[in-house]
């Protein structure tokens, strides 16, 4: 019997509701579990969300003070941050249950929410990307490093726009 994973995204006081309608479609693509979010910035601006595919009727959004609690024995915390010592995402294993904490696109994270992490990741890029492109990559990531066999043609099909009607063309 397999454990069922766990995917929890963690918002400390985001400041754009684009973002964190950015973060909601991520959530949807990568089968995150709940998407929390912390902070007074997101509620006063929060009917501009462009979550386009209405991921929040799949996928709870939910609004708590302390982004870790509430969170199962086993489900580890890891910080998505810029911080000396943190570990490069290539080399990053990523737990079966966990919930990632992303800091505001104008700010870090609180030094007391990154001691409480199991693990602290950053992405080695130049400069920092924003708040939902960084999610997109991490979780992109834990995909990436924990895929089964793909059926590749299932997987196109079930997935792609309804418009869409692209073959690769094989050569001979």
């Amino acid at each position: 019997m397999t454990t069922q994973s766990t995917v929890i995204i963690g918002l400390h006081n985001p400041k754009n509701p684009t973002n964190v309608g950015a973060v909601m479609r991520a959530a949807g693509c990568y089968d995150a579990t709940q998407v929390r979010y912390n902070g007074t910035r997101y509620n006063r601006a929060a009917k501009f969300q462009t979550d386009t595919k209405n991921m929040h009727e799949r996928i709870g959004l939910v609004e708590m003070d302390d982004l870790t609690t509430e969170l199962e024995s086993d489900v580890e915390i890891v910080c998505v941050e810029l911080a000396v010592g943190a570990t490069a995402l290539p080399h990053f294993s990523h737990p079966k249950k966990a919930v990632y904490v992303f800091g505001p696109e104008d700010g870090s994270l609180p030094q007391e929410v990154v001691d409480k992490a199991h693990h602290v990741v950053y992405v080695p890029t130049t400069g920092c990307m924003n708040l939902a492109a960084t999610v997109n990559v991490v979780l992109y990531d834990r995909l990436a490093k924990t895929l089964d066999a793909i059926d590749d043609h299932q997987q196109v099909i079930a997935n792609r726009d309804n418009k869409n009607r692209l073959k690769v063309k094989t050569c001979a």
